[in-house]
């Protein structure tokens, strides 16, 4: 249990969860964009004769996309223990802690959405 009794504690757990939200929108979208390159590549070489086949850039983009899912569940996960550990004291009265949860968890499932479009999309 935290001994601060204090909301600033509260507020950076919620600025970290925060900002893992950013990174692992980052890296969906670095993902995305690994990905879509392959298909632009693949489109501007039509040397090849063979159809459209998965490639490094597809692999590698969906790594990134499931990465920066995983690191939005894991976060609100981490994010969760925290808060486990303050007092009500340290939350201010009617604060609601719960849509930064209720958006990493979707920013989650939506990269695994993604993730399967990519398999459709091919």
């Amino acid at each position: 249990m935290s001994d601060l009794n204090d909301p600033r504690v509260f507020f950076a757990a919620e600025r970290t969860l925060l900002a893992w939200n950013r990174t692992s929108l980052a890296l969906m979208a670095f993902g995305f964009v690994i990905e879509r390159f392959g298909l632009f590549v693949s489109i501007l070489l039509p040397q090849h004769a063979h159809p459209m086949q998965r490639g490094i850039s597809f692999w590698t983009g969906l790594a990134f996309v499931l990465l920066g899912a995983w690191v939005a569940a894991y976060s609100t996960e981490q994010y969760r223990k925290v808060l486990k550990t303050l007092k009500p004291i340290e939350i201010p009265e009617g604060y609601r802690v719960n849509p930064g949860v209720i958006t990493n968890l979707m920013v989650a499932a939506l990269g695994i959405v993604l993730a399967i479009y990519f398999f459709q999309g091919v």
